[in-house]
């Protein structure tokens, strides 16, 4: 995934090359036609540095070839679309990505997910949303839109009550061990998470320690339609839709899915790790 990013930048990079070189510059005649530093012009060129639509445009007319900053543009677009960072996405607050997940859910009918970290967000209540929510603007340093986040993931869930949609979510015991909120909001997720199982739209498996795992339980991802996966790491979200990338993850899905316990089993797991709470 990142090494697709990687190779895309590179060989972005390798075309700023060619067409300054064609243009007959070296490396500090270009970079003194924009007022740039040399360094800038060498991390562009080796794919160190991704480029902005600006930065192409003035490249482009600086080689002397303007024409080709559509070109260069459009390969940019390729992969910002496939890997879309916080740093950007964040830059109007979390509400704006809630309303983009939301309208993805909306087109989509069969869902698969995984999380092993924290609850996943279609079934968390307001409260643990809110924690959530708080931490990751604190860590991304983003506008503190946290109350318009929260409205818009919790309207989001109304979609588990449709008829038509099918969500088929697991998560590892330790999603519902983590203390990333208080012990009682902790509770009180718990308390909802097992309400849950049972609902005609949801399939809800807990993979418990105990079991065995044939792979890691890694970063969490949603599955659309056999169409779509959306990765969620530290500094961006993946949008995968290659064929090969989504049937990978979907034999990830189907084998930790044989680990899980459903029904009455994963009942019992969320009730004991209710009771690690004590008595709140």
């Amino acid at each position: 995934m990142t090494t697709d990013f990687q190779h895309a930048r590179i060989a972005l990079g390798q075309r700023l090359r060619e067409l300054r070189a064609e243009g007959g510059l070296t490396g500090r005649q270009l970079a003194d036609l924009l007022c740039w530093t040399q360094s800038k012009v060498s991390k562009l060129e080796t794919g160190r540095q991704t480029a902005t639509h600006d930065d192409l445009k003035a490249w482009a007319e600086a080689v002397g070839q303007p024409r080709t900053a559509a070109e260069l543009s459009a390969r940019l677009r390729s992969f910002e679309s496939g890997t879309r960072s916080w740093r950007r996405q964040l830059a109007a607050g979390h509400k704006p990505v809630q309303d983009t997940l939301t309208a993805e859910h909306d087109r989509s009918h069969f869902l698969r997910a995984w999380e092993g970290a924290m609850i996943v967000g279609m079934l968390q209540t307001a409260d643990y949303a809110r924690h959530i929510f708080s931490a990751y603007v604190d860590l991304h340093r983003s506008p503190r839109d946290i109350d318009d986040a929260v409205r818009a993931r919790i309207q989001r869930q109304e979609s588990l009550y449709r008829s038509g949609k099918q969500y088929h979510i697991l998560m590892w015991e330790s999603a519902l061990r983590a203390l990333v909120c208080p012990p009682p909001v902790m509770a009180a997720q718990l308390d909802r998470l097992a309400g849950v199982i049972g609902l005609d739209t949801v399939s809800l498996g807990i993979v418990p320690f105990e079991a065995s795992l044939k792979l890691p339980a890694a970063n969490g991802f949603w599955i659309h339609d056999e169409r779509l996966v959306i990765v969620e790491d530290w500094h961006a979200e993946l949008w995968l839709d290659q064929p090969e990338n989504v049937s990978l993850y979907l034999r990830v899905w189907e084998t930790l899915a044989a680990s899980a316990v459903y029904g009455a089993d994963a009942h019992r797991v969320i009730t004991r790790c209710r009771r690690a709470l004590g008595d709140l």
